[in-house]
């Protein structure tokens, strides 16, 4: 087996910076890799965070001016994982979120700043740094987007190009004034190009670039390419049909494992499931619900917005409160859908209990406490929170969309029977299809011996790094052969 050197770039990473599951697929991949004798290493912003962990960081090159301003490659180690960090202080020396102002608005230079990311990232494949000549390099989404289009237009020898698309939602379209200043030639700005619409787009920019395209579920693969979930890129996607390949992701196996999990008051397995419910009654009492073993706990963990269905949610609560039902819910973005949620809690007390925010303890004790997991998604590239329900025995009911529907076995007579179900789908993603699956998921769950096998079913589902981890290996040498 060749061994590989792979450079990923990525504009947050898991544990240092995250708002998404691009940060853990970006700190998890490296480490599933090992075992298929790939070295991938990743490229960074110097954020204030990744700037702090680095406590023994090495400076490999010093840049004068890059895009406005001093700037420097740090290499280092944190959690295992092998770092570069662009030490940038013009781009990235600010607090809180990596994409966003205190004003909760983009940073105007956000152009400029994942800009520089791409072009260092670009000369890293064509050998920038001694230490580490890279075959591929490994772009996630739109802030990483133009390594390949740096790799292009510059001519010469070039590494091979993967990019994943974690969320076509998010494209990285600018004005195309900023394309002198991001040093591109004038010929970019064309429909075979970077061109969008009138503007640039540095997602679409990788996206013709590229020598491959992934996305994060197969059926999102799929579904990019059609008019519905394709974003205006169809038919970009569409004539590259040949080289997108869509790979589940995996969740790290060992952060969530209710067998070990220290946010918990009990562990428990599949083999053991009983524990279990100390967590339901400690989220209950948490979140101001219902003392009550019988009562059916919906759990949600989501950001509040229309991509992820929660005013479908609303619209379904009188289902899920007539089913007996409560829900938990973690979540935080749109204000009218936070506001909303509010006033359920207070229109029906000991039913409803929310927390506007995130806490990642919280998180691990709804998947704990919760009896099902609502995931009404209407378009999910994959999802992770529905492989963490899987794996702490929350029976999921999910949209069916996107790797939704690649993780969830439809609990139908059939699937039931061969005892291979593990949750509830529903289409199309209406509030009449979402009221049908919570009233089937409700029915099954007053039916204790079908619950537990669902439960155990799903406890036992692999949702680890170890098969997208060999998929991806294999690409790499698929792409190089």
């Amino acid at each position: 087996m060749k061994h590989l050197k792979i450079l990923s770039v990525t504009s947050e990473l898991y544990p240092l910076v995250k708002t998404g599951g691009l940060a853990d697929v970006a700190g998890a991949l490296p480490l599933a890799l090992q075992a298929h004798d790939v070295d991938m290493r990743t490229l960074v912003p110097g954020y204030p965070a990744v700037l702090k962990a680095l406590t023994d960081a090495r400076v490999l090159h010093q840049f004068v001016n890059l895009f406005g301003g001093k700037a420097r490659l740090l290499a280092g180690e944190v959690a295992g994982l092998h770092l570069y960090a662009l030490d940038a202080p013009h781009l990235y020396d600010r607090p809180g979120n990596p994409y966003m102002g205190p004003d909760g608005l983009d940073w105007p230079d956000n152009a400029l700043r994942f800009a520089a990311l791409s072009r260092v990232g670009a000369d890293i494949g064509k050998g920038l740094l001694k230490e580490f000549h890279p075959s591929i390099v490994h772009c996630h989404d739109w802030q990483a987007g133009l390594v390949p289009v740096y790799l292009h237009y510059d001519g010469g020898q070039r590494p091979k190009t993967v990019i994943t698309v974690h969320n076509l939602a998010f494209q990285g379209r600018f004005a195309p004034e900023i394309l002198h200043e991001i040093g591109l030639p004038p010929a970019a700005f064309s429909m075979d190009g970077i061109e969008y619409f009138g503007g640039i787009s540095y997602l679409k920019g990788g996206l013709q670039f590229a020598d491959w395209i992934t996305t994060v579920s197969p059926t999102y693969a799929k579904e990019i390419q059609d008019p519905e979930a394709g974003m205006g890129l169809e038919g970009l996607l569409g004539a590259r049909a040949e080289h997108v390949s869509g790979i589940l992701n995996g969740i790290d196996i060992n952060v969530w494992n209710p067998a070990t999990d220290a946010r918990l008051p009990a562990p428990y397995s599949a083999k053991k499931l009983s524990p279990r419910g100390k967590s339901k009654r400690a989220l209950q009492k948490r979140l101001g619900l219902a003392d009550d073993a019988d009562a059916m706990v919906f759990g949600v963990i989501s950001r509040l917005s229309w991509q992820k269905g929660l005013d479908l949610l609303l619209e379904a609560l009188p289902t899920l409160l007539h089913e007996g039902g409560q829900l938990a819910l973690l979540g935080a973005g749109d204000r009218e859908l936070e506001a909303a949620y509010r006033q359920a809690q207070v229109e029906h007390p000991g039913r409803v209990g929310c927390i506007i925010g995130y806490d990642e303890g919280l998180a691990h004790l709804i998947q704990a406490g919760s009896d099902a997991l609502l995931v009404p998604s209407r378009f999910e590239p994959c999802g992770l929170t529905q492989m963490c329900a899987l794996r702490y025995g929350a029976v999921p009911v999910v949209a069916r969309v996107g790797g939704l529907n690649d993780t969830i076995i439809e609990a139908n007579e059939m699937a039931l029977a061969v005892g291979v179900a593990t949750g509830f789908q529903f289409a199309p993603v209406t509030t009449p299809a979402f009221n049908d699956a919570i009233r089937r998921a409700a029915s099954a769950f007053r039916d204790r011996k079908i619950w537990k096998q669902l439960q155990v079913n799903g406890m036992k589902s692999d949702v680890s790094w170890t098969i997208p981890g060999k998929r991806y290996a294999d690409l790499y040498r698929h792409i190089l052969a």
